[in-house]
């Protein structure tokens, strides 16, 4: 994607040159290269032998795809694999023709081709040029991917291709990779001679979908014009599938045109790749269970009706062995010493130590790992912003994509509110409260890198206040990834997993901090569902509508947040201060997008889509009671502990058992030794 550097409050977007000394660990592999190929046109005859329509697609550009593999070592287990990676080079380096003709631009016109596909993943896509961008990226990884993977099946099975299913899934993780639908038809047809039956038989059980998110931006919709232009032999195939599945849609649902409307895969000028996904594959999943039952009831519901067996769930994961044996050494030796290793490849171990959660003396020692964790992020902090933190104080976390339905605006917004009340009464009673932010905004996602910019502006003015006394504190960490993340999930008190919700697929950094010790400050959704199930409502501290109340508020109406902006004087007032200059004195008008969006519809957009305003009343009392928790010691202790605890089932290790066994029916093979 890119590095993030903040500029004078702003995110800046830079190139992330994570190859600029090279890697020492990937092997080029330049037998395995393969030719992607885009626009042109398709031209078809009759193959008088077979009696088979031939596509042959011609004047096209095109470029090499070239595997690197990266050896991914297996935890006491010996065993490697390997993760493949893809270059993209030109088919003809240099055009000294065009050249000679003083056409120095079209000489290098295939390298820049090959070097614009793989120099940035996810461009800005809110213009064409990089809507365009994006589409040759997906189509250009999943070609190579597929090409190479039929290859391999058929040089071990004697070129046959007929069984590829029995040994090969292609897992659709959202949408973006769907193309290799299309893509696996076109070479099962048109490089091995299969009629469409046999090939469409094949596909749909090879391919499956795992939906993580229902945002917009995951489930691709593609402008025909784009699609068909770009890759129009692709585009013929899932024309036809979209056609035969129409007719059964019409078959199952006769004159119910309404179901055509959200279930076809090509309509009113656009290509629909979720439902494609979903059309093809023969297994989709969600990846919560609150999640998966949005899909099934909102969301996908006439997908669920038609076609019910495909649909299950696959909570996600995260692996203990990066997260805490590799980022949290001090907790992770102090837990091998109470109940052993075997927890390293055996999460759900933690368990034991719900023995110490009551000791005195292991709470201590926990708390006291917990402390020296802070220390090292203060320090971080202190490198890197310039700001002094007080390890004393509750380190509360928020770090994760910034997006509005993540509500990186409610926790600000929360921040100025009680920077207000400490300004009206000096002796305000709190725990010294550290806020930590981390987070990238898309580079064309106007609003959120507002949001990042009101944050920073935020904590110039609390972090300069003298006046409070260091009673809060405003930080807001610099690109933040997963090495510095792994300081920052040690380091933390709480865990702010606070999306509207509905709208949180899972979530897994809840689960990291969970891991190493921090309470969950969240609503019900996505993974924090299940969070709560597994430590018990008391170990967490949750707040806010429900699943059920939003979208009942979305579908029905009846909320207006102009309501709680003049009927709450201090709600107002604090969005006041949006706009009246107090944190962008230079210009007023600096956060009139985020007030906006707030209190005003906005053309299709309701007010307050996210539900801040009214969710921010509950959040503010939650917040309150974090404060009233931590001051007590032994139960701020023992509550933490069980998060540690219980984490047990948040492991990756679970997850991909889950897809192994249950979706892509594997079986364990013991490795020896």
């Amino acid at each position: 994607m890119f590095k993030q550097e903040i500029k004078d409050g702003y995110q800046v977007e830079v190139p992330d040159n994570w190859l600029k000394d090279g890697n020492p660990f990937e092997i080029k592999r330049s037998e395995y290269r393969y030719e992607v190929k885009f626009g042109g046109y398709v031209r078809s005859y009759r193959d008088e032998a077979s009696g088979r329509d031939i596509f042959v697609q011609e004047d096209y550009r095109s470029v090499i795809a070239v595997p690197y593999d990266i050896p991914v070592l297996g935890y006491g287990n010996n065993t490697v694999n390997s993760l493949r990676i893809w270059d993209a080079e030109p088919v003809n380096t240099f055009n000294l023709n065009s050249f000679d003709k003083g056409d120095y631009q079209k000489a290098i016109e295939e390298e820049n081709l090959a070097k614009n596909i793989v120099e940035v993943l996810y461009p800005n896509d809110n213009h064409y040029a990089g809507k365009e961008l994006r589409l040759k990226q997906q189509y250009f990884f999943v070609s190579a991917s597929v090409q190479r993977a039929v290859d391999r099946y058929k040089s071990m099975n004697n070129g046959d291709v007929k069984n590829i299913y029995k040994k090969v899934t292609f897992q659709l993780n959202d949408t973006h990779p769907t193309v290799a639908v299309a893509e696996l038809m076109r070479i099962l047809m048109d490089e091995n001679g299969l009629e469409w039956d046999e090939a469409w038989d094949i596909t749909t059980k090879t391919v499956a979908y795992t939906n993580h998110t229902i945002m917009a931006e995951a489930l691709e919709k593609w402008p025909i014009e784009l699609f068909s232009r770009l890759l129009p032999r692709i585009y013929q195939i899932v024309e036809e599938i979209n056609r035969r599945f129409v007719e059964e849609i019409k078959a199952k649902y006769p004159g119910n045109q309404e179901k055509v409307r959200k279930m076809a895969i090509i309509y009113d000028g656009q290509v629909k790749m979720a439902n494609l996904a979903i059309v093809a594959g023969y297994s989709v999943n969600g990846v919560a269970k609150l999640h998966t039952e949005i899909l099934k009831k909102q969301e996908l519901r006439d997908f669920y009706e038609m076609m019910p067996e495909k649909f299950n769930n696959k909570t996600n994961g995260i692996t203990q062995r990066r997260f805490l044996k590799h980022a949290n050494p001090l907790l992770s030796d102090w837990i091998t010493d109470k109940i052993g290793d075997g927890w390293v490849t055996d999460l759900s171990q933690l368990e034991k130590l719900m023995l110490y959660v009551d000791d005195p003396k292991a709470q201590q020692d926990f708390m006291q790992i917990k402390y020296k964790n802070k220390v090292r992020l203060a320090k971080y902090i202190k490198e890197n912003n310039g700001i002094d933190v007080d390890p004393n104080s509750i380190f509360d976390v928020q770090v994760k994509r910034l997006h509005e339905y993540k509500r990186q605006l409610l926790n600000i917004l929360h921040v100025m509110y009680l920077y207000n009340q400490i300004k009206r009464n000096p002796d305000y009673d709190m725990v010294p409260r550290t806020f930590i932010f981390g987070a990238k905004a898309a580079a064309g996602y106007k609003i959120a890198k507002q949001t990042i910019k009101l944050i920073n502006n935020v904590a110039n003015v609390i972090n300069n206040d003298a006046s409070i006394k260091g009673k809060i504190k405003v930080v807001f960490i610099e690109n933040y990834r997963v090495s510095n993340g792994e300081i920052i999930f040690a380091a933390a008190d709480v865990s702010e997993q606070i999306s509207t919700a509905s709208r949180e697929a899972s979530g897994t950094g809840n689960m990291k901090f969970m891991l190493n010790g921090a309470i969950t400050l969240g609503t019900m959704d996505g993974a924090n569902v299940e969070i709560v199930n597994e430590v018990g409502a008391e170990n967490a501290q949750i707040f806010g509508l429900s699943s059920d109340e939003v979208i009942r508020f979305e579908n029905e109406g009846g909320y207006d947040p102009m309501e709680i902006f003049n009927n709450d004087q201090e709600i107002r007032d604090v969005l006041m201060e949006l706009i009246n200059g107090k944190y962008s004195p230079e210009d007023t008008e600096m956060f009139r997008d985020i007030y906006n969006s707030l209190l005003n519809n906005d053309g299709g957009r309701r007010a307050d889509t996210y539900f801040i305003l009214k969710d921010f009343r509950s959040y503010a009392e939650a917040q309150r009671k974090i404060d009233e928790r931590y001051r007590d010691t032994n139960g701020w202790a023992k509550t933490v502990m069980t998060n540690t605890a219980k984490a047990g089932k948040f492991s990756s290790d679970r997850t991909i058992e889950e897809y192994a066994t249950e979706i892509w029916k594997l079986t364990k093979t013991p490795v020896e030794m």
